[in-house]
């Protein structure tokens, strides 16, 4: 039995220093970690190497469930795959598992709540910006990426894969600005 941490933030700027230290000290043999958002399961490489590594009898362990997923929906299909697996899930704060019956229907309650608090955030969110966007502070966000050099590059006949690593992206973002300019 192998006791398997996986540790998430949503942003680059935010540390995943002291979730990694509280599963090192429940004994987590393999820890995995990443900076994605927890609104869906699309792009937590991480996530999906920890599901693919879990054999029976293992146990994922993360600090708060909303490290898991922030959507009902993806909480309990990670649970139903851990269980399908023949492993468990346990929370640490509060100190929550799938061992028993009792465990998932805490689990249940709590994906419904971290749910709920990602749309509170969001509507708090907007609702700053809308604020911002009434004081004339709001800007929009930062532009990230000059569009018009990536076009005139793609215009030269440069490849996408030139012009992602000159533009320092990736070819998608080259796909995606291509695409919005025809």
């Amino acid at each position: 039995m192998a006791r398997i941490g996986y540790a998430r933030v949503s942003t680059t700027d935010q540390d995943l220093e002291t979730q990694i230290n509280k599963l090192k000290t429940e004994g987590c043999e393999v820890i995995r970690s990443e900076k994605v958002s927890g609104a869906s399961r699309e792009g937590r490489n991480e996530l999906a190497t920890v599901l693919d590594f879990l054999r029976p009898g293992d146990e994922l362990l993360v600090t708060r469930l909303d490290r898991l997923g922030r959507s009902t929906r993806d909480v309990l299909n990670l649970i139903h795959e851990c269980d399908q697996k023949g492993a468990v899930v346990t929370v640490l704060d509060p100190h929550v598992s799938t061992r028993g019956e009792m465990g998932h229907l805490v689990l249940t309650v709590l994906g419904m709540v971290a749910q709920m608090e990602r749309r509170f955030i969001k509507e708090r969110q907007r609702e700053g910006i809308e604020k911002a966007k009434t004081n004339g502070i709001y800007r929009g966000g930062k532009v990230r990426l000059d569009y018009v050099a990536v076009l005139d590059m793609h215009r030269a006949g440069q490849g996408v894969t030139a012009i992602a690593n000159a533009a320092g992206c990736s070819r998608m973002q080259v796909y995606r600005i291509i695409a919005a300019a025809k």
